[in-house]
């Protein structure tokens, strides 16, 4: 690699946030296209990275690392940036959010996209399960506008951290993905969340992942499919 890091990535996907956190950290990158609409997940040389066809990986000089949570925890703890260090009091509280959103809001999302892949073919299975996940999915978010309205210097703050760009993606997939037909969860309806993201998109770092993957102006506030300059989010 030319640069320390390279993020395999797909437009509008899991790699966003790695990307935010590369921008934000100020740390060099290059970047490798996943081309989703060819399966290229599922290539030899992808699983080689990545066993789970999954995006992003980041390629790292200490190897490949996948799974987003994993990734930026490894990004803070090798960088000192965008989270409580090791050892710091508030350092237990950041984990447990982190590893909710990870462990719990994004798995929710992906039952709410992709309903088939978790219920079977049965459309009365797959609408039962999209109308229990979108309920699921709006109990998590009102736990984080919660945690917003608490003065955490790691969410919600001036200076973004990797948990903001973690719960702004997710509020902006929230707004465009779920199945036709499917009710939408807005921003609005998190008042703290929805200040949250306004002020991320002032910052540099949504800026360049704005012109690199094509998301609009506003692409947490006012959320419009991406037009990406190469690649498919799908």
């Amino acid at each position: 690699m030319d640069k320390p890091y390279r993020l395999h990535y797909a437009p509008d996907n899991a790699s966003l946030i790695i990307r935010l956190a590369l921008e934000e950290m100020q740390q060099p990158y290059e970047t490798v296209l996943v081309d989703r609409a060819a399966r290229a997940h599922h290539s030899p040389a992808y699983l080689a990275l990545n066993p789970n066809g999954l995006v992003p990986v980041l390629e790292t000089p200490q190897g490949a690392i996948f799974e987003t949570g994993a990734i930026l925890l490894w990004l803070t703890e090798q960088h000192g940036q965008l989270a409580p260090a090791p050892g710091h009091a508030e350092r237990g509280d950041f984990l447990k959010w982190l590893f909710f959103v990870s462990n719990t809001l994004h798995p929710a999302l992906r039952m709410l996209f992709y309903p088939d892949a978790y219920a079977g073919a049965d459309p009365v299975a797959q609408s039962a399960l999209t109308t229990h996940m979108r309920g699921e999915t709006a109990r998590h978010l009102q736990k984080l506008d919660d945690l917003a309205g608490q003065g955490r210097s790691w969410f919600s703050a001036d200076s973004p951290c990797v948990l903001d760009f973690y719960v702004a993606c997710a509020l902006r997939w929230i707004a465009l993905y779920p199945q036709k037909g499917v009710a939408q969860l807005a921003v609005s309806n998190w008042p703290r969340l929805e200040a949250m993201v306004a002020r991320l998109e002032t910052c540099a770092a949504v800026r360049a992942g704005i012109d690199a993957e094509g998301l609009g102006p506003r692409p947490f506030t006012a959320p419009d499919y991406p037009n990406p300059p190469e690649g498919s989010p799908i």
